[in-house]
């Protein structure tokens, strides 16, 4: 009979990021991307925000794969069902180190915005609710929060805006789905939920992201 057994050892990843950061910027993103994924493509839906004003910083998914069978296409993946709670931690180790690298010590002018889209969405609730940071604006694009956490799991996020953007055509959305969510965030985050459907299927809305990048 096998049995399963659990090592911690050191491990690195690599984050991109988008523009400079400068006395200009105004917002500093942290954008998690979804599945089948690479963060430099993924940082290609956000050139066309204000590059003085935004500097985007994009985390890497550390589980990636080969996405055809030739061999050529790489994805990547935050989590899966299996080991989800290890995955979990060592995601928010990782998200931890790249906010000290960062943003740790950002002027209190800027605004933080953390996004997930799609899986990335998990990716970014559980470091927020995990660790000790919190932002000022939470993007929630496309995806859903996981349904494990209550009314204390974001109890220092109390003056953080949320904004639930998703399209009116996604296949993976239904009507009654974001009615769920919608209920369920309100009942996390104790506070309105700002709802910016648009008009698209399951993407990146690039214009939605430059309107709340203005």
């Amino acid at each position: 009979m096998h049995e399963e057994k659990t090592v911690s050892y050191t491990s690195q990843n690599t984050y991109y990021t988008l523009n400079k950061l400068t006395e200009k910027t105004t917002k500093i993103w942290l954008v998690c991307h979804g599945i089948g994924y690479l963060s430099p493509y993924f940082l290609e839906h956000f050139k066309k925000l204000d590059p003085e004003r935004n500097y985007i910083i994009a985390p890497q998914a550390p589980s990636k794969y080969y996405q055809d069978k030739r061999y050529k296409y790489i994805g990547a993946s935050w989590f899966t069902r299996l080991n989800t709670e290890m995955e979990t931690h060592n995601v928010v180790r990782y998200l931890d180190e790249v906010y000290k690298n960062e943003i740790k010590e950002r002027n209190n002018k800027i605004e933080f915005i953390a996004m997930g889209y799609s899986q990335g969405v998990s990716a970014i609730t559980r470091w927020l609710a995990n660790s000790k940071i919190s932002c000022d604006h939470l993007i929630i694009h496309s995806g859903s929060v996981p349904e494990e956490f209550n009314e204390s799991s974001f109890a220092k996020m109390d003056s953080t805006k949320i904004t639930l953007l998703y399209g009116i055509d996604d296949p993976y959305i239904s009507e009654k789905k974001i009615e769920n969510q919608l209920s369920y965030l309100q009942s996390v985050f104790k506070k309105e939920i700002n709802l910016i459907p648009f008009n698209g299927v399951h993407e990146v809305h690039e214009e939605s992201l430059i309107a709340l990048s203005e």
